[in-house]
């Protein structure tokens, strides 16, 4: 790496731990200051933080893989986080949650089923649930993170001690990011994490225009055209998925089923079967769910989530479709020569293409736009994840009276906790699409049902919610064990033909033992307090089936309406996911050259963000301050 590059890198690790050190006295006027800014922070530099955290350089090196071999309709994949929930959160779920007025997602529980034993049960699940999501994503991060930088830089980092390796080079590297990263997140908390992460932002989208100009300039449309099919570019599908590669490139359709995705009709139903009940479930407890909470009003919960999804898709797809463009003409033809061509290949395909065919200063600033992708996202969960520990579990439950500084203090030590913990889970995980489909299908699974059953039926209660969550984070757990054992089980056997179905197809049965854990828990407990399912209704105003207490409240307020939004709300989500998903295509298209598609799809953006500027945004606006 030319010093160059080395000094732009070196540089934007000394501006991130200044900015972030720099904010960072802010934080330390109690746990509302440190978690959530003191609300403080107007609601378009929380978009602009929220939308760099989801910009992370593991799941960016993911996705380049996808597009790389499965091409445009790639951008389906993303269902299974599933994205969607972006737009169910601009559209209706910000203002739901925003209105509480708490400090987590836990706390918020209690506003739902009250703070007797069936709440506090439901209320610590919660808090487990964000802190083993927390220490997944941390996981996820240092495996993405040290392969990445591995193939990158040029030097050694392999920790050897009487002929016994302790680290690997590319372990020994996510070491060192993320121990820089810990110490500016807990130093400043909220205050030091959107700060750092707006400047994160700014750095991802100047790298993702100056790679996609460089691979205009580099990569003529003849050499995109005979690389790339007709298929590779439509987003049309059938029931299975066959590949389109043809001539020297033919080796590459044999790992189109290498990941479970050659029955793509079945996946894409699963996805959408998954997406919505996911969706409506809502956030999970973590760094969306913090913004939300941390912005000053209703109003701008909603601007910050419609916000988000603005600023997030078109850049980062830019990064992602430039580096796609060049690892197809000048890698792809070596990759698919390759007699162990494998699975491992596509997620170095982003090193690679930097390391070999991008010019010095580009590949600096790019470098520092995929560390800061790291970084920005490291520090949303490091955040997010300790104020579960501190303010849910440690101060509810044991230490209920102290001063500010004494929970700051806890905080850090919680901080270190989880980052420990996380990294730990990192050294066993066998590559970033594991934990990817562990995190999206099985740990999410047990989320949902839940989740989903909470904002709409006023008779499910806190042990209906607890049992719920307690069966489906046992079934993700099993399914994370037999995924990473089942090199171990006999070949042929139940055990080993259950290990190995993938992921996605796990979430019904996930999804049914969640759904049946919440109805049993419900059914055999008496219902929430009346009093408690009142107030929550009347400030949180869902739809859903909530007669009972409607009926209840006006008695008590005639004024009252019922939220007959919903059919509303569903419309406009159906418009926001097409319009979301004409923001993946749209850079895309765009980068391989296909302007007519690419005009369509300009069209669509167009003609989506007009409606919902009336549907949605009008009517934001007139909400109160």
């Amino acid at each position: 790496m030319d010093i160059i590059d080395v000094l732009i890198i070196v540089l934007y690790i000394v501006l991130t731990l200044g900015v972030g050190i720099w904010v960072s006295k802010r934080a330390s006027k109690g746990l509302n200051s440190y978690f959530l800014g003191g609300k403080s922070i107007k609601w378009y530099y929380l978009g602009l933080s929220n939308g760099s955290g989801m910009f992370d350089v593991s799941g960016t090196a993911w996705m380049v893989g996808l597009l790389f071999l499965y091409g445009a309709k790639s951008f389906m994949f993303m269902w299974m986080w599933p994205i969607w929930n972006q737009v169910f959160i601009m559209v209706f779920l910000a203002i739901w949650i925003r209105r509480s007025n708490i400090m987590t997602g836990s706390e918020w529980i209690l506003t739902r089923f009250g703070d007797d034993s069936a709440g506090r049960a439901s209320h610590l699940i919660v808090a487990v649930f964000a802190i083993v999501a927390s220490v997944g994503f941390i996981a996820y991060f240092f495996e993405g993170v040290g392969k990445f930088m591995t193939i990158i830089l040029p030097w050694d980092a392999t920790l050897v001690i009487n002929d016994t390796v302790l680290l690997t080079s590319s372990q020994s590297y996510a070491l060192l990011i993320i121990f820089l990263t810990t110490i500016y997140t807990i130093k400043g908390g909220m205050f030091s994490v959107v700060a750092t992460e707006v400047l994160q932002y700014v750095i991802m989208v100047i790298a993702g225009v100056l790679i996609a100009v460089y691979a205009f300039i580099a990569v003529s449309d003849i050499e995109i055209n005979n690389t790339i099919s007709t298929e590779w570019a439509t987003i049309f599908f059938g029931n299975t998925l066959e590949g389109s590669w043809t001539g020297k490139f033919e080796a590459f359709n044999n790992l189109v089923d290498t990941q479970g995705y050659k029955m793509f009709g079945a996946f894409i139903g699963m996805c959408l079967f998954k997406g919505f009940f996911a969706s409506v479930a809502g956030p999970t407890p973590s760094y969306d769910m913090q913004r939300i909470l941390s912005t000053r009003s209703v109003k701008e919960a909603a601007f910050m989530s419609g916000f988000t999804n603005l600023i997030l898709f078109i850049p980062r797809y830019l990064l992602i479709g430039g580096i796609v463009v060049i690892a197809l003409v000048f890698l792809g033809p070596s990759l698919a020569a390759s007699p162990d061509l494998g699975l491992g290949d596509l997620e170095i395909i982003l090193p690679n293409v930097i390391n070999n065919h991008v010019p010095v200063g580009i590949k600096g600033l790019l470098l520092a736009g995929l560390l800061a992708a790291f970084m920005s996202t490291f520090s949303a969960f490091v955040n997010s994840g300790p104020a579960y520990i501190v303010n849910d579990i440690y101060k509810k439950y044991f230490k209920t009276k102290a001063e500010p500084k004494h929970y700051i203090k806890a905080s850090h030590l919680a901080s270190f906790a989880i980052v420990i913990l996380g990294v730990i889970m990192g050294f066993f995980a066998e590559s970033i699409n594991s934990i990817t489909l562990w995190i999206t299908s099985a740990l999410y699974g047990g989320y949902v049902a839940s989740n989903f059953l909470k904002w709409i039926w006023w008779r499910f209660n806190g042990w209906g919610y607890f049992w719920g969550m307690t069966s489906g984070l046992i079934i993700a757990t099993l399914q994370f064990l037999l995924d990473q054992n089942k090199a171990n089980f006999e070949i042929g056997s139940w055990l080993y033909e259950l290990a190995h179905v993938p992921a996605i197809y796990i979430f019904p049965i996930i999804f049914s033992v969640s759904l049946m854990g919440s109805f049993l828990g419900t059914l055999l407990t008496p219902a929430t307090n009346m009093k408690t399912l009142k107030e929550f209704y009347h400030n949180v105003r869902p739809w859903g089936w909530w007669n009972p207490v409607y009926r209840e409240l006006k008695i008590e307020n005639t004024s009252i309406e019922k939220n007959k939004g919903f059919w509303m709300d569903m419309l406009n989500c159906a418009i926001g996911i097409v319009w979301q998903s004409s923001m993946i295509l749209l850079p895309i298209y765009f980068m391989i050259r296909d302007y007519p598609k690419t005009l369509v799809t300009l069209a669509v953006f167009i003609v989506t963000s007009a409606i919902l500027k009336k549907t949605w945004l009008d009517k934001v606006r007139k909400l109160p301050n």
